[in-house]
């Protein structure tokens, strides 16, 4: 295959499985270690991949990728975490759905809930749930995110304050090795951190891609959360740290 024809696919690969190995490229392609070696230090040069050691990974930056990039990564895996996180919701409860590809996953798995209220800056999950006649749906308002149909900013964060809820479901844009919730906009963050504020259980779902990404700005930390609900299993550090801060962990994934 030619190079120009690796690429391509080479970089789909690596959106759906967070990262690409030498070996690994090298297997699927027919072609030599070297070769593959070439092709990620080209890619790599160009700004769409980042090298690590044995292989590549997402680029990390300041700005986040695009919405329907987002949606289309490791879509089985969020689907796996949203069907575990929706297990752990019990009907007759309030519920805080943030921005994320994967809090839309799980408002999809709540449309056989009943008796719910869920409050939402996410437009897109909104929409998902007015599907459910046995849903009350509150919206916060404020300024619209257009790219993803997020709401972020000072009136959503003081509609927040008006409540407390049962559970609250978050994402991040990144998890960092020591635990850390990353996100790149400023004004997002602002809003997470009344999220977790007003919710007497927190829950975070982000997928393993997660954790081979970086963003600038900082939520909070696992140790501040009840659960973490992802799709493959972390590493034996961070698993301890959340043993050690009383977070619950779930792997979703039946693969592992």
């Amino acid at each position: 295959m030619a190079q120009t024809f690796r690429h391509p696919e080479i970089i789909e690969i690596a959106r759906r499985d967070g990262r690409v190995t030498v070996d690994g490229l090298a297997q699927h392609f027919g072609v030599t270690l070297q070769t593959i070696r070439r092709d990620l230090t080209e890619l790599a040069e160009a700004g769409k991949l980042d090298r690590v050691h044995g292989g590549a990974v997402l680029p990390s930056g300041t700005s986040n990728i695009g919405y329907e990039e987002r949606r289309g990564l490791n879509h089985a895996g969020k689907i796996d975490i949203a069907r575990a996180c929706a297990a752990l919701l019990p009907n007759d409860c309030s519920i805080f759905l943030n921005i994320g590809t994967t809090t839309e996953a799980v408002a999809a798995q709540l449309l056989g809930h009943e008796n719910i209220l869920v409050v939402t800056n996410n437009m897109n999950v909104a929409n998902i749930l007015a599907a459910n006649p046995a849903c009350q749906v509150n919206v916060t308002g404020g300024t619209l995110r257009r790219a993803d149909g997020g709401l972020v900013g000072a009136i959503t964060t003081d509609v927040i304050q008006q409540f407390k809820f049962d559970y609250a479901v978050i994402g991040c844009s990144a998890l960092d090795k020591d635990g850390d919730l990353l996100d790149f906009d400023i004004r997002e963050v602002g809003v997470s951190r009344s999220i977790i504020r007003q919710s007497r259980q927190v829950i975070l779902v982000a997928d393993h891609t997660k954790l081979q990404r970086n963003a600038p700005a900082r939520i909070t930390t696992l140790g501040d959360l009840d659960c973490f609900v992802t799709d493959r299993p972390i590493s034996a550090e961070l698993r301890a740290a959340c043993v050690d801060w009383d977070t619950d962990v779930v792997i979703a994934s039946t693969e592992f």
